[in-house]
C-alpha cells in the first residue's frame, strides 16, 4: 500500500513535547485517538476525546502498569498486514479494530541512570510495552506509521494534509524507530553488565 489513510492511532509516550498541538491536529481530521494513562490524562486535559486502551482491550491495566497494552486488540491491530485480506478477515471476524498510527517514546531509562537509582527502581524504568509496540509498528510499516520521537510530528501533519502517508516516509520511520529501540535496549544491557552505575 503506497498511501495509508490515518483513521485511528494509539499514542503512548513519556515526552510530551508538541503533542497537544499534534493530537489536537489529528482529532481535527478525525483520528480517532486510543491511549493509556499519563498521555491519555494529558490529552483529556487538552479537551480532546480519547478511547482507553483498558476499554479496547477489556482488560484492566495490571501489575502497577506493567501490563497495559501488551493484548492481542491492540498488536492484532497494529501487525495486520492491510494487503492481505485474510488479515483483515482475521481482524473482523475477531472484532478488532487495525490501526494506522503508533506514536510513542519510551521511559526515559537515561535520566534515571543519572539519578543514580537503586537497582529496584531501574528495573521500573525499564518500558516494556513502548518497544513491543514500536517494534510491531515498525516490522508492520507496509500498513502502518510508527512516530518514536516529537521531532518527526512536523513531517507526519504535512503527509496527513497530502490526503495520506507514503510508503517511503513509514519505511524511513520504522528505520529510525529500529535505530532508537536499538539504542535503548543498549543502554539497558550496559547498565545491566555493570557498565552504567
Amino acid at each position: 500500500m503506497d498511501l495509508l489513510p490515518i483513521r485511528r492511532a494509539l499514542v503512548s509516550v513519556t515526552h510530551k513535547d508538541g503533542l497537544a498541538e499534534f493530537a489536537a491536529f489529528l482529532h481535527n481530521k478525525g483520528v480517532e485517538l486510543v491511549s493509556t494513562g499519563g498521555t491519555m490524562r494529558f490529552l483529556k486535559e487538552q479537551g480532546l476525546p480519547v478511547t482507553a486502551v483498558s476499554d479496547v482491550t477489556g482488560f484492566p491495566e495490571i501489575l502497577g502498569g506493567r501490563v497495559k497494552t501488551l493484548h492481542p486488540h491492540i498488536h492484532g491491530g497494529i501487525l495486520a498486514n492491510k494487503d492481505l485480506p485474510e488479515h483483515m478477515e482475521t481482524l473482523n471476524s475477531l472484532g478488532i479494530k487495525p490501526f494506522d498510527m503508533v506514536v510513542v517514546n519510551l521511559y526515559d531509562f537515561r535520566s534515571a541512570l543519572d539519578k543514580h537509582l537503586d537497582p529496584a527502581a531501574m528495573v521500573e524504568e525499564i518500558d516494556i510495552g513502548g518497544p513491543c509496540l514500536l517494534r510491531a509498528s515498525s516490522k508492520n510499516f507496509n500498513s502502518i506509521l510508527v512516530l518514536s520521537d516529537p521531532s518527526y510530528y512536523a513531517e507526519a501533519m504535512a503527509e496527513i494534509e497530502k490526503g495520506g502517508v507514503s510508503l517511503a516516509f513509514r519505511r524511513r520511520m520504522a528505520a529510525a524507530t529500529f535505530r532508537a529501540t536499538s539504542a535503548y535496549d543498549g543502554m539497558i544491557a550496559e547498565w545491566m553488565a555493570g557498565g552504567e552505575r
